[in-house]
């Protein structure tokens, strides 16, 4: 099978996920969540117009030329309307959030009068609306405020809250099984014998999928045995899992027996090497309902895939509008070589220069090195069959999360 370009694979995995049905959800269990529905406001906010400052609600025709003097008639407290009339030459004393009475249209802020009992004389000229929150300013009724397929943030919450909405119509968050393979791998803390690694792949998938909203289960690390993996492979898709991902065996030599596993619990194979670095043998496909993904087993290609392919495929099934990786712009730090028939994805840092921001290799692209990985800010993208290109020259990069 021929190597797959980076673009046709990312369609491959994406063409057939369909976003996950929708459940109701408490405003409280909602953070990352995904709207299924656009979220129309059920009021008006402010529901009538407020005092934004503590001070004296009055008409403006009175204390349009200097200072005036007004008769005090009332109080207005937050929650607590006056129910009177501000006439001419009268004022109501006002605190911030108070609804403003009827006959006032502006607020004299409290440090420009002075009071003696029920009187108060205003020091300086206040313009009609000053100090008023009108009535709709944020938002009214019925206005579409969140739409469908928008990842839920915390400032989200907080204005679905103020929309009146106790509760939220949100996709299922998609289940993500990781299974690591490998007889070599050990937990980390373990006292290693010769020959042996410490598993550490797992630890960057499950939080990846997990940063992108799904529900993630870890199956350990299977051992080198068609058995073994065999039997992950059944308590993935058993487990209502919608994506198992694998991390090494992708491969086809004599101990990758990852897609041999797969093959034989009845895998509808889409492609396994695609024309990428870090990341050739990659694999995808279908397992009945269960989408399939096999990265290397390098850290660094693993890492990479996921990135590329699992996190794009976890947007979708969670119904979110932006799927793919936003690309930006920066300008290359140094030199760059041509390059090969691979799309390359180089480890890069990023720091702000006068004409934008400038992205540098990291000067070891070993896929087996995590240390640079984790410096990196972002992935720099050179196309298969890039020419060479001197630094300084436009380059398109895809930012790493914090």
């Amino acid at each position: 099978m021929a190597l797959m370009a980076v673009a046709e694979a990312l369609q491959r995995v994406l063409a057939d996920a369909r976003a996950l049905p929708a459940e109701t959800v408490p405003l409280h269990q909602a953070l990352g969540r995904v709207l299924a529905e656009d979220l129309v406001a059920l009021r008006t906010q402010p529901p009538a117009a407020l005092s934004a400052m503590d001070g004296y609600a009055v008409r403006a025709a009175d204390v349009a030329n200097g200072p005036a003097t007004l008769a005090l008639i009332g109080e207005v407290a937050a929650g607590h309307p006056f129910e009177g009339t501000v006439g001419p030459g009268q004022a109501a004393r006002i605190f911030t959030g108070g609804v403003m009475p009827d006959g006032a249209d502006t607020v004299v802020v409290q440090e420009l009068t002075t009071r003696e009992e029920n009187r108060v004389t205003t020091m300086k000229p206040t313009a009609k609306a000053r100090n008023v929150r009108a009535q709709g300013i944020d938002f009214r009724a019925g206005d579409v405020l969140l739409q469908r397929g928008r990842k839920l943030s915390d400032r989200d919450l907080m204005l679905a809250a103020a929309m009146n909405h106790p509760t939220l119509s949100v996709h299922r968050q998609p289940k993500v099984a990781v299974l690591g393979t490998g007889d070599e791998l050990v937990a980390p803390g373990s006292t290693l014998r010769p020959g042996e690694i410490v598993y550490s792949n797992g630890f960057a998938l499950t939080a990846l999928a997990s940063r992108e909203g799904a529900a993630v289960t870890d199956l350990g690390i299977a051992r080198d045995s068609l058995d073994d993996i065999a039997a992950r492979i059944r308590q993935a898709r058993d487990g209502g899992a919608d994506v198992l991902l694998t991390s090494g065996g992708a491969s086809v030599g004599d101990h990758d027996l990852v897609q041999r596993a797969l093959t034989g619990e009845g895998l509808d194979l889409s492609f396994w090497r695609v024309a990428l670095r870090p990341g050739r043998p990659m694999m995808h496909g279908r397992l009945g309902d269960m989408h399939v993904l096999g990265v290397p087993g390098n850290p660094v290609s693993s890492y990479v895939c996921a990135f590329l392919f699992l996190a794009p495929l976890i947007r979708k099934l969670s119904g979110r509008a932006d799927v793919e990786q936003p690309a930006e712009q920066a300008l290359l730090g140094r030199d760059m070589p041509a390059n090969d028939e691979r799309a390359d994805y180089i480890r890069a840092t990023l720091e702000p220069g006068p004409q934008g921001p400038v992205a540098t290799p990291l000067p070891d692209q070993d896929s087996s090195l995590m240390a640079p990985l984790a410096k990196a800010d972002c992935l720099l993208i050179r196309s298969p069959g890039a020419p060479a290109q001197a630094a300084g020259s436009p380059c398109v990069i895809l930012k790493l999360a914090l």
